[in-house]
């Protein structure tokens, strides 16, 4: 099963959303507008903080000229707890043992800040599979631009590639960097399955050992 294996990170490894949405919530109360509720935050999650936070401004409608100064303010409040409400995904940790286990190279790409990202791998102890971590702030592009898939894959061996997310845009990301995508549906995807490009999905991470494998045999 020797392979480059990628991972996006929120949605996919770790269930962050509540963390992001309190974050949120601490950034907003300080403007005097009331907490919006995880579903909404969650909705917003996907192409990184700056995006989120425009988002968040226009459901709210805060002066949208403000958008740098309450980035950072959301970006402080998240990194002040940012893995006191994350958790992995059941099965998260077992299914990357079995991998790095059987010759796997792993690697993180997502829009999620590259500190931050960091910091919640190594609170949550999973930092000890990746060789590489390629965050939102890394590069001058995010996904799904392809740069910073193909900066991931870069860094590790030259190997059979795969890409796992879970959402809309690392299926288009897959699609632009040309890297077979393997779905997780229990993410923070918005569009049905059947909507969204990959090679094979699935909703349990005790079978994604088995569907590398299956993938690397096409």
């Amino acid at each position: 099963m020797t392979a480059a294996i990628v991972f996006d990170l929120d949605g996919t490894l770790i269930d962050s959303a509540p963390d992001i949405t309190a974050a949120v919530n601490r950034m907003l109360a300080a403007e005097g507008h009331r907490p919006l509720d995880l579903a909404t935050v969650t909705s917003f999650v996907g192409k990184g903080l700056p995006n989120l936070v425009v988002q968040v401004i226009g459901h709210v409608g805060l002066d949208m000229g403000r958008h740098e100064e309450l980035s950072a303010a959301t970006l402080e409040e998240y990194n002040r707890s940012n893995s006191s409400l994350t958790v992995p995904y059941p099965g998260v940790v077992a299914a990357l043992e079995r991998l790095a286990g059987d010759g796997a190279a792993l690697g993180i790409c997502t829009n999620k800040p590259e500190g931050p990202a960091r910091q919640v791998l190594a609170d949550l102890g999973l930092a000890r599979f990746f060789d590489v971590v390629i965050g939102g702030d890394s590069l001058p592009t995010r996904k799904p631009e392809p740069g910073m898939l193909h900066a991931s894959f870069a860094a590790l061996p030259n190997l059979p590639r795969l890409y796992v997310g879970d959402s809309e845009v690392d299926a288009e990301t897959a699609q632009n960097a040309g890297v077979p995508f393997l779905l997780f549906t229990e993410g923070y995807r918005k569009s049905s399955v059947s909507a969204l490009p990959h090679r094979a999905a699935f909703d349990a991470f005790a079978d994604l050992p088995g569907l590398v494998a299956q993938a690397l045999a096409i």
